[in-house]
């Protein structure tokens, strides 16, 4: 039984960090600080170590240091609500094994964890659960479909490729678990993964996101500052929504793609690239081609091997096991006793089309786990898109007689309005602002605070 030692002084997370992985069979010890954690290292080897990056005293950074110098053997995986792509690169030099964000997927952390144990050889692979074989999930995707087991035939055999990778497919069909999984299977695996929307910040932003800028190039820069593009040596760069590119920004690409160099803005100097770039969109990159709105010479370039990820229509026999995975996985967040879902109920999920695809369905069942009193999902606790539109305006609301919490049910309307227009826009944060009549920074902070996916 591997031992694992969590460190962070919010009570709640070790708490939950505590049960969760008690559940997957590890043995689990907490501290509240790092100065504690330290003792406990000192008298203890533990395989692996988990902790909070912002921390009181000492921060990740220098327990991470700390534990390396006294422990090298030490396996230790940084969390933090504060993440950056700087912070992941000094997490990586200093012996981090992979840097997760505070709220994020629980599956993937999971995951992560698993592939650190395995791969250091404190773990088999016959102590996992059986019902998690590769034939049914691989590097957190789910599905023994044709159409999936193609994608992970050709995730296994690009992986350790330097071939550029474009990977198309509607939102929400899981395209950055693709590449991620590339990422994860490549030489490159210990290295950063740097993530970026090209079509959810503004072109002046998104430039210095990718390319960096040097001390006093505009308004603000008060110091030099590396981007995405130098921040991933030896990584992975992966560029979502690369059809939302700005041409200016498409040049500059294309330079990095050809010439494997960059220049920071204002600066004089050409950079050096050590990345593999994965780009992925759910636009016809062709069509906008032939258009003239997105560059041939950098569509041929991205596009050396292409992955299409399936819609889940086009995949349903893969809804009965991704649905369970989502019962499991809400049911144990929740603390439910859902288990299944009824027959009737899967029938209505295999006839609905799912225009938001896996995120979606994720979605809906998170809300019949929620809203379930029994062990299993009825069809009445499962809201599809066109059961909602029936009343006026898309608002059928009710008011019962102990009355109504108005501020919540505002935050229900404003939540899915803004879910409606990032639909419309196909994921565009910029363009949605602009449906919703309001800034960027009021939309993002909107979408943060309601928790929109």
């Amino acid at each position: 039984m591997a031992k694992i030692l969590v460190v962070d002084d919010d009570q709640g997370m070790r708490e939950f960090m505590e049960i969760m992985l008690t559940k997957e069979g590890y043995d689990i010890i907490t501290a509240d600080s790092p100065v504690k954690a330290i003792n406990l290292c000192r008298k203890t080897a533990y395989d692996l170590v988990i902790t909070d990056l912002k921390m009181p005293k000492i921060d990740g950074i220098e327990f991470l240091k700390t534990i390396k110098d006294h422990r090298p053997e030490t396996v230790v995986i940084l969390i933090t609500a504060y993440a950056s792509g700087e912070t992941a690169v000094n997490a990586m030099k200093e012996g981090a094994y992979d840097y997760v964000e505070k709220g994020g997927n629980i599956e993937e952390l999971k995951q992560i964890i698993r592939q650190a144990l395995l791969k250091n050889g404190l773990v088999s692979e016959n102590q996992f659960p059986k019902n998690e074989t590769p034939e049914a999930s691989f590097c957190g995707m789910i599905g023994t479909s044709r159409e999936m087991a193609k994608v992970f035939s050709t995730i296994q055999k690009v992986a350790n490729t330097p071939a550029n990778i474009l990977i198309l497919g509607e939102s929400g069909t899981g395209k950055e678990l693709v590449a991620r999984a590339i990422h994860a299977n490549s030489s490159r695996s210990k290295m950063p993964f740097m993530a970026i929307n090209s079509g959810g910040i503004p072109e002046n932003l998104l430039e210095s996101e990718l390319f960096g800028y040097m001390k006093g190039s505009f308004t603000g820069a008060y110091a030099d500052r590396a981007g995405l593009f130098e921040l991933s040596k030896g990584g992975t760069v992966f560029l979502d929504e690369i059809g939302e590119l700005p041409p200016v920004l498409q040049v500059k690409l294309l330079r990095v793609v050809q010439e494997k160099t960059f220049r920071r803005i204002g600066g004089a100097e050409d950079i050096k690239v050590d990345a593999r770039i994965i780009s992925a969109t759910n636009q016809n990159l062709h069509e906008r081609v032939k258009k003239g709105e997105f560059r041939e010479d950098l569509y041929f370039r991205l596009n050396v091997i292409p992955i299409h990820m399936p819609p889940l229509r086009q995949r349903k026999e893969d809804i009965p096991l991704l649905t369970n995975y989502f019962i499991e996985k809400y049911a144990r967040e929740f603390g439910k006793e859902v288990r299944m879902i009824s027959s009737y109920a899967m029938e209505l999920l295999k006839g609905y089309a799912f225009p938001g695809n896996i995120r979606e369905l994720e979605n809906i069942i998170e809300r019949g786990v929620a809203m379930e009193t029994s062990n299993i999902i009825l069809p009445e606790n499962l809201v599809l898109s066109d059961q909602t539109n029936g009343g006026q305006n898309g608002i059928d609301l009710e008011i019962p007689d102990q009355g109504i919490h108005l501020n919540a049910e505002l935050e229900k309307i404003e939540k899915k309005a803004i879910e409606k227009a990032l639909q419309k826009t196909k994921g565009s944060k910029t363009k949605a602002a602009e449906l919703l009549h309001v800034t960027f920074d009021a939309l993002r902070y909107r979408i943060e605070k309601l928790g929109v996916e």
